[in-house]
């Protein structure tokens, strides 16, 4: 048997992943040709929508903590004499 003739499951191998290769090429193909430019189109909108979200989220967070700060301490328990 010669050694450049593989057996047929390495056959297989060699081929499911030339498949493979070929498929990973047509996702970076579409994804460079399709995702990425409308990322770039209409990434400015959503991150200006992240930045309003996060603008209430801090003026809530300071509210809460300027709340927690004016607010007098709980009344701690006396040990009763």
């Amino acid at each position: 048997m010669p050694i450049d003739d593989p057996k047929p499951w390495e056959q297989q191998l060699r081929d499911g992943a030339a498949r493979a290769e070929e498929e990973l090429r047509r996702l970076m193909t579409y994804m460079n040709d399709e995702v990425v430019p409308d990322i770039r189109r209409n990434g400015s909108v959503a991150l200006r929508a992240a930045a309003v979200e996060l603008h209430k989220l801090a003026q809530r967070m300071e509210d809460h903590a300027g709340a927690s700060a004016q607010a007098p301490p709980p009344p701690k328990d006396q040990p009763k004499p």
